[in-house]
């Protein structure tokens, strides 16, 4: 689907309110899945193809898991991690090179600093320049390179396409989403990043956090995800704060305005904002899980997003749709 005809589908998706007026609105796509996979709610193109951006991190990493890749807990969580850089998240990360025999300088991601912004004070207080490490891309690279370790497969190409690591990604996210990848370009972090649908993205959400046998690695990508909620995200971050306050859910966000997450019935939401901001993301996701059957009381405070007037509350960002409306 073209751009244009991608724009031409969306609606609004959230409104945000200054005092008595709406100043803004940000359209989009947003898919909402019940357990047997019917699309329960539709706003927009459920069908829309999209870059999924680090939304689909969960779903590499049961494609690494199936390769040979073989960490969990923390390990596990940060490799589907878009982490703020804290320095828990680094420990982390250095732990997965260290137990494949590597270290930072085989990191390939793009230098850059922490998310968060107390954790790139201190890094550059400390002296530091931006880094693959930091970045919040590293857990997966990191875990794409133990894979390739595991795997006995080439460690200095894991980034290119051909390689075997990232056609097994390929053929992974295919399954998983029920859609064809038929576009392939480089993410920010440098690795191969791949096209799917809004619905495929929340097929993928829906199996990986309904699945029943504890031993398959889309149940310990759940299990990863799910017990270490911090590893994933990081302080303040919503995507943490959704999973502690939702029980079984696997939630993940993306650049560029995605988010998705599943529930362990097998309900899914898959959202698209289409101007890229960041600003809706969680009203509309939280509005998206109350449409999926969850209690709106544990999500509103996680979409709870204000507008600011000197600094105080003088609106909101409100979802346009659904039970948290």
């Amino acid at each position: 689907m073209s751009g244009r005809a991608v724009a031409a589908a969306a609606v609004p998706l959230a409104d945000v309110v200054r005092g008595d007026l709406v100043e803004s609105v940000h359209l989009g796509h947003v898919v909402v899945l019940a357990p047997d996979g019917a699309v329960r709610l539709a706003l927009g193109d459920p069908e829309v193809v999209v870059w999924p951006r680090s939304s689909l991190k969960p779903v590499q990493a049961v494609a690494m898991l199936r390769a040979g890749l073989d960490v969990d807990g923390e390990e596990l969580a940060l490799a589907c991690a878009s982490h703020s850089g804290e320095p828990g998240h680094l420990d982390v990360v250095r732990r997965v090179l260290a137990g494949a025999g590597l270290g930072e300088g085989d990191l390939q991601n793009t230098p850059d600093w922490p998310l968060s912004a107390d954790a790139a004070w201190q890094r550059r207080t400390d002296g530091y320049a931006p880094a693959p490490l930091t970045q919040n891309c590293s857990g997966k690279h990191a875990a794409m390179l133990a894979t390739c370790r595991a795997a006995g497969w080439d460690v200095a190409g894991y980034r290119d396409p051909a390689h075997p690591l990232q056609r097994a990604v390929v053929a992974t996210t295919a399954e998983l989403t029920g859609a064809p990848v038929d576009h392939v370009t480089v993410d920010g972090c440098g690795a191969p990043l791949l096209s799917t649908t809004l619905v495929g993205l929340a097929r993928a959400f829906g199996a990986i956090a309904s699945e029943g046998d504890p031993a398959s690695p889309l149940a310990r990508v759940a299990r990863a995800m799910t017990s270490h909620p911090w590893h994933v995200g990081g302080t303040g971050r919503d995507v943490t704060d959704v999973m502690r306050a939702v029980p079984g859910l696997v939630a993940k966000d993306g650049a560029d305005g995605v988010y998705a997450a599943g529930l362990p019935d097998g309900g899914a939401v898959a959202l698209k904002v289409l101007d890229g901001s960041a600003r809706p993301r969680a009203a509309v996701l939280a509005a998206a899980l109350a449409v999926a059957g969850v209690d709106p009381g544990l999500v509103a405070p996680v979409g709870a997003t204000p507008v600011l007037g000197h600094g105080q509350p003088v609106g909101e960002v409100r979802a346009t749709f659904g039970g948290a409306a």
